[in-house]
Order: C-alpha cells, then structure tokens, then sequence
C-alpha cells in the first residue's frame, strides 16, 4: 500500500504543470548589475551581470529535482556532459568555454585583490553583446525562452548562467544555443582582426603581459600579435576563438545557483590572488618534502614545522566520536600542530573543513594527484573552495606522492599487516598506504 501511494506522489510530481513553478522573471524590467553589485550603465556594457532572481528552488523543474536524485556519470574529460541528460529540457546551466590555447584576449584583469575587475577588450564586449543576443537568437531559431541569468568575462575564457525556460526542439538542443554564439563570436574575432590587420595595429604590450599565466614562460613564447590577431597571409584564416566544446553544469540543487552567482562574482578576486601569489600556485615537481618523493603546489615550509601530525579518523566513527576528534584536533591546532592527512573518510573530510574553516594550516596528501604536466589543465590547476582561500594565504599544502611510495616494502608491510593481502592497483590500498605516508611524513 505504502508503496503504491508513493508513485501516486511521484506521478502528480512529474505531471505539475511547467509554468507554475518557473520562475516568472520580468525580463524588461530586470535590474541588471555588474560584478561590484552596480547597475550596468547605459552607454556601456560591464564584464559582469547579474540579473535579479527570486528563490532558486522556484526555477527548479520536476525534470531537475528528478536528475538530482538519479544522477547520471560524469564523462571522464575536460568538458563536462552529463550521460542521460536531455539538453532540450528546461533546466538552468552554467556555461563555461575557453579561448583558444587559453590567449587572454577577452579582457585585461585590473586592480588588487580587494577591488579585481576585468576590463573587456573589443572582442571582449563583442563576446558579451553576443550571449546577451542568445535570449532573442534562441527565441527565433526555436520559439522558445531562454534567459540569461548572469554571465562573468575573464582574460581567457568566460562564464554564463542560462536559463532555458521552455522545452527546446530535439532538432535543437542547447549544445545548438551555445555553437550559434561561439560562431558569432570567432565572426567577432575575425572581423576585429581584419581592421586590426589593415590598419597596422598590434596587439597593446599590456595584453601580452598578461599572456604568462604563471607558468614562467615569456609574454612573446605566449602569445604573439602574428599568432593571434595578424594572419601570416590575407589567405590565411584565424583559429576559432574558443577551444573545441563547451563545459555545462546542469542545478541539480536549489542552494546551487546561490553558489553559482558567488562563484562568477569572485572569479576576478581569484585570479588576483594567484598572480599576487605564483609561488603558492605552482605544482612543483620531484621535490623532497619531509623525507618522501612528491610533486606539491602550495607551502612546502609547513612540511617542516616542528610539530606535525597525522589526523585518522575511521569510518567506522560515530558522529559522536568524530566530533570529539575534531575538538581534539582544534585544540591541537591552536597549540601550533600542522595536521597532515588523506581527507579520505567522512570523518577526515568533516575536519579537515573545520580545521580549514578556522584559519589553521593543513597538509593534504592527494590519492588521485595533479594534472598530468602535457594536460591542457596543468596551467590552471588551483585547490577548490576554501582550500583555495588557504593556498593564497600560505595555510595549505597539498602533496601527491610519487608512484614508487606507494611499492615501498614498510608501506607494503604495514598495510598488509593492518588488512591482509589488498591488489596494489584498487582504491583501498592506496587509501590505506596513504595513511602510512602521512605517519612518515610526521615523524621524519
């Protein structure tokens, strides 16, 4: 009985009508406001918008809460598609693409830390003037409302909030939406090249400072005028402005698109926290750090405080007894001790975000590791949430040890003393062999 009253539940769910639960959105009268929270003046266009919106979980469809309860896998590349997903639904997505070979030509980051802002170039304000055009584009190509919910321009690449209001034809799906604007702006980038070309014009040395991305390498290896604005030939034609796909986050949740706004709103503050602090961001490899062979990003001087100290936690504690450790280890953390750890187990997550989260520093060893050195990323890794807040303050070091520790005969030893003979290749181990190397990286 119980069971078949709950797929009467979830029948009506699925059949509430679409328009009563989006979000009703006044779009002429929207307030629209730059990344600083002021509205966007009239004679110009800001790097940054954001549209007023009520409650997110007003703009969540039954479609949406359905595919956060069944979520699909995420392919295992670069560019984020959800397996199962129906990209004509209405949902809201947060778009992400990059410039080719990640050239910052979009715009010029300005000002410290506290007051960051991106400047857009002319191709900048074309990209911008083209995603805004999405919402009338679409309208025509599909007769169907899709809406722009906020959007945020960077140096080499660009983010936007979309709100696809109406179910889209199969014919064209949003994966449609997004080719039509990229297309429109490599037209942009081409057409900008061209008077560039005939006029004699090069790129401002200004933008070609910005072009190292803290990989040390010089402005001209990085980006040159001939490479990315004067085709060597009037024949020649220039690359597309963006890289090859998208990446897309489909809310799953309603507290998301809160986090999303956030997100989009700091990215400029961010990137002036890495360029203000190369040093912390950079993934050093084949280093020697407490005795162990690792590659690190972060402060490798917390490695060598005199009081460093492993933090386990079993998954078999009680919420009780995790929180009994992590007052432990707070108090710990307070007398000056530097807690090293794989923050593998729920327990070890729980505090090793408290510890985070009240400003004390931290050691990670990482079991999955950086980017390879020849993936696309490899530039432009950077730690998540707080632990990013950490890396820019000196408080976080992340480690991933090398391949040939975890074959080391006493790690061997102890794990197989600790949980008998475990295949080397299947996650267990190496969260087990983890563990150990964080004991030897304390007492070393």
């Amino acid at each position: 009985m119980q069971k078949i009253f709950a797929n009467i539940i979830f029948f009506l769910y699925l059949c509430v009508p679409i328009h009563l639960i989006m979000l009703h959105v006044d779009q002429k009268s929207a307030t629209l406001k730059s990344s600083a929270g002021n509205k966007i003046p009239s004679e110009g266009l800001s790097p940054a918008r954001h549209f007023s919106v009520e409650s997110s979980s007003e703009i969540l469809s039954p479609a949406a809460n359905f595919s956060s309860q069944h979520r699909f896998p995420i392919k295992p590349n670069n560019l984020r598609r959800k397996f199962g997903h129906d990209y004509c639904a209405p949902f809201v997505y947060l778009i992400t693409v990059t410039t080719t070979n990640r050239h910052p030509l979009l715009g010029l980051l300005r000002g410290d830390p506290d007051n960051a802002h991106v400047e857009p170039t002319e191709l900048g304000l074309a990209v911008i003037s083209a995603f805004l055009d999405i919402e009338n584009n679409a309208l025509q190509s599909t007769g169907c409302r899709v809406q722009i919910l906020q959007y945020q321009l960077m140096p080499d690449h660009f983010h936007g909030i979309i709100y696809v209001r109406e179910q889209l034809p199969a014919s064209y799906p949003l994966g449609n939406i997004i080719a039509a604007w990229k297309s429109e702006c490599t037209q942009a980038y081409r057409r900008i090249a061209r008077l560039k070309s005939s006029a004699g014009n090069k790129i401002p040395s200004e933008s070609l400072s910005h072009a190292r991305h803290f990989s040390g390498e010089s402005a001209s290896e990085s980006l040159s005028p001939a490479a990315v604005f004067s085709p060597q030939s009037p024949s020649q034609q220039l690359p597309s402005l963006f890289s090859p796909g998208y990446n897309d986050r489909p809310l799953n949740h309603h507290n998301q698109l809160s986090h999303w706004f956030n997100y989009l709103h700091d990215n400029p503050r961010r990137l002036a926290l890495k360029r203000a602090n190369p040093d912390l961001f950079r993934i050093r490899r084949q280093i020697d750090i407490a005795g162990i062979n690792c590659s690190a990003l972060g402060n490798i001087f917390l490695a060598q405080y005199p009081q460093r100290q492993v933090l386990q936690c079993s998954r078999k504690f009680t919420p009780d007894q995790i929180e009994a450790l992590k007052a432990e280890c707070l108090t710990e953390a307070s007398s000056g001790t530097v807690f090293i750890s794989g923050a593998i187990s729920e327990g070890e997550k729980q505090i090793s975000r408290a510890l985070r989260a009240a400003g004390f520093p931290l050691i990670i060893l990482m079991e999955q590791g950086f980017p390879a050195p020849d993936s696309p990323n490899y530039k432009y890794f950077k730690p998540a949430g707080i632990y990013f807040e950490a890396c820019a303050a000196g408080k976080l070091l992340l480690i991933e040890p090398a391949a040939e520790l975890f074959e080391r005969i006493d790690i061997v030893a102890k794990v197989t003393t600790k949980a008998g003979y475990i295949p080397h290749d299947i996650p267990r181990y190496r969260f087990l062999a983890l563990n150990y190397i964080a004991e030897s990286m304390s007492t070393s």
